[in-house]
């Protein structure tokens, strides 16, 4: 399996996050790791998609992976 990085410059961590835009709403989505490398998308380490700051008048939205209940 290939490890995917961060997509800021000069960051070499392991991506935890994809990240995407919506410009007709203004609004960035923060999720998990997308199972593929999507074109929009950008990854990013946990440090760099906690930190993320965004336009003023942007919306931040920040998914949270799925829980799987014990069985």
């Amino acid at each position: 399996m290939d490890v995917r990085i961060c997509s800021k410059v000069a960051c070499g961590a392991s991506a935890s996050a994809t990240l995407t835009y919506d410009y007709g709403d203004s609004m960035v989505v923060v999720g998990p790791l997308s199972t593929r490398v999507e074109p929009h998308g950008y990854d990013l380490c946990a440090r760099h998609a906690a930190r993320l700051r965004v336009p003023r008048g942007w919306q931040v939205v920040r998914r949270e992976p799925l829980r799987r209940d014990a069985d």
